[in-house]
């Protein structure tokens, strides 16, 4: 009997300790409350509004480009090299008379999906490593954080270099080059989210109960501490673009005539005195695209820190 009544007594602890969890959704008659309550708040936020329009477009023209231009990017007309922006060609034409926009387009398609790789083995190795260290603790915590800074501590574009240079030439080793150099970022945010988590009253609570550590990490930890990592993975969106142009631009992405972001600008740097735009309206692209993957990793950013 008495066991039974220690039984609930933690039974009642746990259920007391969790987070509160979302109520059922809004009554039929308060949706007209809800819809104007969003259309405040992009009215009071046209920038995050205009940055996801832009990010939306950028995707766009990476899986379908046929929605934005019907021009062939490596096909050119030499007899209309060199071309200023017109109604006829937005972005002008190139030396070899290729239709500028139509490469910035297709180019899209190429650096996100190196970007979306590259975002991709930073947020798994990087937060592997930091849920790890920070759930178990230790000499293991101990362990993978030193080696976590010694990554720490060289900088994101040398690492890159290094590595793209032993793995070899092309978009796909450029991405996983840009991704391991970015892993230190996440498992710091992922350990110190864990560590957060890991002395919280509900999960003290689950453990008292007897739960597996498997189910207390699946159940409790990993959903409350994955915030901020998603954040930092909208965040370093923008800042794996730049890197994967970056090594495009000195000759590591795919090769010519490929029309990645970061060699468009490269090809036309030696035609700045007479084509500016071969340089100037990739490098918008770029930048806009940048821009709005910061916009709204902010906005993320101090929505989740009004709920925690």
């Amino acid at each position: 009997m008495s066991q039974n009544h220690g039984d609930d007594r933690a039974e009642a602890v746990l259920v007391l300790a969790r987070p509160v969890e979302a109520g059922p959704g809004p009554e039929p008659g308060r949706r007209g409350v809800d819809v104007r309550r969003l259309l405040r708040f992009v009215v009071r936020r046209p920038g995050l509004l205009l940055s996801a329009v832009v990010l939306v477009l950028v995707v766009l023209a990476s899986f379908r480009p046929g929605l934005f231009t019907s021009q062939d990017p490596l096909k050119g007309v030499p007899s209309q090299n060199f071309r200023g922006p017109s109604g006829s060609h937005w972005f002008g034409t190139d030396e070899l008379g290729r239709d500028v926009f139509s490469r910035v387009v297709h180019g899209a398609q190429l650096s996100l999906k190196a970007t979306l790789i590259a975002v991709l083995v930073a947020f798994v190795v990087g937060g592997l490593l930091g849920v790890v260290a920070g759930f178990v603790g230790r000499w293991v915590d101990d362990i993978l954080m030193r080696f976590v800074d010694v990554l720490l501590s060289i900088p994101a574009l040398f690492m890159s270099l290094a590595l793209v240079t032993a793995l070899g030439y092309g978009t796909v080793k450029v991405a996983v080059a840009v991704g391991i150099a970015s892993v230190a970022s996440f498992a710091r945010v992922a350990r110190a989210e864990v560590l957060r988590v890991r002395q919280a009253v509900f999960v003290e609570a689950s453990r008292s109960c007897g739960a597996r550590w498997y189910s207390v990490l699946g159940r409790h930890v990993l959903p409350n501490a994955a915030g901020p990592v998603i954040v930092l993975a909208t965040l370093d969106f923008g800042s794996s673009i730049l890197a994967v142009s970056a090594l495009s631009f000195l000759g590591y992405g795919a090769p010519p005539p490929a029309p990645e972001w970061g060699t468009l600008i490269s090809d036309g740097r030696n035609y700045l005195a007479n084509a500016w735009w071969l340089t100037a309206l990739p490098g918008l692209a770029i930048a806009a695209t940048v821009l709005a993957a910061n916009r709204i990793a902010r906005a993320l950013d101090d929505e989740g820190a009004r709920q925690r």
